[in-house]
């Protein structure tokens, strides 16, 4: 994890398709030049009446998913917090919280990336500026990566049904 200072500035990204609360089932697949995330979308039931548990199968549900491509990602981490430790999460204070898909501008840690890569011989410190930081903050972990940009779609099937998908996605 990296420790944030007074730079840090949490801005939520709202066009994102919301990740389901109960079951999100996060999936990454990833190789040197994309991450590629999938993760079930929330979708409520009108005539659910909050009764009983929907269990989710992650081989034959027929669910909302979307797929985002990390383009050119430089670090990534997958992982805590869950929703219910989210308060310990450095950048919580500043208005990160669960369930949600976040920029992090002037990221400490990409600068921290940027001191690293310092030693370099051909180190150029503006590289690192055109990359972003971004979080997705699930049910039970949150996805954190710098990248250079990303796309995003959405599809409906099961989480195995995509991986094909995903696949697709990094190029192969």
């Amino acid at each position: 994890m990296y420790e944030v200072d007074e730079r840090d500035r949490v801005l939520e990204l709202k066009d994102f398709p919301q990740s389901s609360v109960g079951a999100p089932l996060p999936c990454i697949l990833s190789d040197v030049h994309r991450v590629i995330l999938a993760y079930i979308i929330e979708e409520r039931d009108p005539a659910w009446d909050g009764s009983n548990v929907r269990v989710i199968d992650p081989v034959t549900s027929d669910e909302p998913i979307a797929i985002v491509r990390f383009n050119l990602p430089y670090a990534h981490m997958f992982g805590p917090p869950n929703d219910e430790a989210f308060s310990g999460h450095p950048l919580a204070k500043r208005g990160l919280h669960p369930y949600g898909a976040f920029r992090i501008e002037n990221s400490s840690w990409i600068r921290k990336l940027e001191r690293m890569n310092s030693v370099h011989h051909q180190h150029h410190p503006e590289r690192f500026w055109a990359r972003q930081h971004l979080v997705f903050a699930f049910h039970d972990s949150t996805f954190e990566c710098v990248c250079r940009n990303l796309n995003v779609m959405t599809t409906r099937g099961s989480m195995r049904a995509v991986i094909p998908e995903m696949v697709k996605q990094l190029g192969w």
